[in-house]
């Protein structure tokens, strides 16, 4: 692990050690779509009726853990079966850069889905033991993303796999678990959060396209190519923002919602990013931008939500 193209590869990367191996291994900046729909779905709850900041609390701890978990699964898998090396990009690189030893990273994924399990528990004492079902599924299909014989990642259903459960089902449970009550606006509202959680992924699969398809996957961004995949995240983004209008337009998001549109910059320059580009490492920016796509839209659709509550307009 010491070899001089390894050490090379950091240096590009940036990558420091001590604490920061293990911060990396969290790959952090897609922690963000876990803190979004939690977020989301409780400031949804609150315009109905005043929330519970510790079912909050607990259920934002919980995503996080769950989402911090799935991305160690992925590195732990993706090692195992040959498709990380010590060149590879948007890895947390802990196992094959740092040396940490594949055991410890399953590990630490399986307490991190332990400790979420116990948060989960507590949720569904203060509010409706119907949670755990939903959270088991959840659990497992973070699991199955990379993990189990046919992992969901190698095929063409990651992205709505990763919006779906990352978007919709928790922006449903974080209204849920306030409210005891679920509705279809919710659900509808969700689309476009669900859709700029399965842009991250979308991104991530257009930046490993040409490994991925040598190591036998077969991904969106594969199928599509690199220039059609792009031009899918760009009609992703379009599409997220037109509902987005259209939910203000018919009154299911407040006119304050408008905020959100401040978030399109990054989605430009995302587009824009992987343009034209070919080596992943190129390519790295145009995926960060995308992550805060994500990132921005979905804090400021939480806070038009909240300034909804106190500053009602119509």
């Amino acid at each position: 692990m010491s070899s001089l193209p390894n050490q090379n590869m950091k240096a590009s990367l940036n990558e420091r050690e001590g604490l920061q191996v293990w911060w990396r291994l969290l790959r952090p900046h897609t922690l963000t779509a876990a803190f979004v729909p939690v977020f989301v779905g409780t400031m949804l709850a609150a315009i109905d009726q005043s929330i519970n900041f510790w079912l909050f609390t607990a259920m934002l701890l919980a995503s996080i853990l769950i989402q911090a978990a799935t991305n160690m699964f992925n590195e732990y898998y993706d090692f195992v079966r040959g498709l990380d090396n010590e060149n590879s990009v948007g890895i947390g690189g802990t196992i094959v850069r740092d040396g940490i030893r594949p055991r410890t990273v399953l590990w630490l994924a399986l307490s991190f889905f332990m400790i979420a399990a116990l948060l989960g528990f507590y949720i569904c004492a203060v509010s409706s033991w119907w949670i755990a079902l939903i959270g088991i599924v959840s659990m497992l299909f973070g699991y199955l993303y990379t993990g189990g014989p046919y992992p969901i990642a190698y095929t063409p259903f990651g992205e709505v796999t990763a919006g779906f459960f990352m978007g919709t089902i928790i922006i449903g449970i974080s209204y849920y678990i306030q409210t005891l009550t679920i509705n279809s606006e919710v659900v509808i509202v969700s689309i476009p959060v669900a859709i700029f959680v399965g842009s991250i992924l979308l991104a991530n699969n257009i930046r490993d396209r040409v490994g991925d398809e040598e190591n036998g996957r077969r991904t969106l961004a594969i199928l599509f190519g690199h220039n059609g995949a792009v031009t899918l995240l760009g009609t992703l983004f379009t599409l997220a923002y037109v509902l987005t209008l259209v939910f203000i337009l018919t009154n299911m998001l407040p006119i304050w919602s408008l905020i959100t549109l401040l978030s399109l910059v990054k989605g430009v320059k995302a587009v824009k990013g992987f343009t034209g580009k070919s080596a992943p490492l190129e390519m790295l920016p145009a995926m960060v931008s995308t992550a805060k796509t994500n990132t921005i839209y979905g804090f400021l659709l939480g806070i038009s939500l909240l300034l909804q509550l106190y500053l009602p307009i119509g």
